[in-house]
């Protein structure tokens, strides 16, 4: 794996390119952190692989654009220092919201967790244990409590079926709104 500047008439790009002797074609990404990277075949010229990337200048300049505008998130720059400072202030928020929320379902609540997850921002056991990323003590109410809704209700319906979301709609009529915006902050 190599880094590699490419130059380009507005400006250059920094390239991660890594040879794949499996590759049998060229392959471009951009990660949502910026990184630009090219996984290309083992035998093909090096030169190939700028030209190509050269050829797609534009596509990566809009896709690196889209990434920062989504980068609105609060929540992307928490660290585990952040955690470990507001952990009890995290913890007593998520149970009072719990506690709140669940009057209007009823539902038999098990274990409440709060962890530095890196991919969710909750889930439910069959159990009815609850777990929560810290970072939804960070976003705005409606985006907390429609994720602590979402796992409330999956006690009762442990899959994302119509029943499943007719549920959530009760308490969150604009569940899919909320929904949507969510995905623009990142865990």
């Amino acid at each position: 794996m190599e880094k590699k500047k490419i130059i380009y008439d507005g400006g250059e790009i920094l390239v991660t390119i890594s040879k794949n002797r499996l590759s049998k074609r060229l392959r471009l990404s951009v990660d949502s952190n910026g990184e630009v990277r090219v996984t290309m075949p083992k035998w093909l010229p090096e030169k190939m692989a700028e030209d190509f990337i050269l050829s797609k200048t534009e596509w990566i300049i809009e896709r690196l654009e889209k990434f920062q505008e989504q980068d609105i998130s609060p929540t992307s720059k928490l660290t585990t220092k952040d955690y470990l400072k507001n952990k009890e202030n995290i913890r007593k928020f998520i149970k009072e919201r719990v506690d709140e929320l669940n009057r209007f379902y009823c539902f038999k609540i098990g274990a409440i967790s709060i962890r530095n997850q890196k991919t969710r921002w909750g889930s439910c056991s069959g159990k009815g244990n609850l777990n929560f990323n810290y970072k939804i003590f960070f976003l705005p109410k409606e985006f907390s409590d429609y994720i602590i809704v979402h796992e409330i209700c999956h006690i009762k319906e442990m899959n994302h079926s119509i029943n499943f979301w007719n549920l959530v709609g009760t308490s969150i009529p604009d569940y899919r709104r909320i929904r949507r915006e969510l995905k623009r902050y990142k865990i």
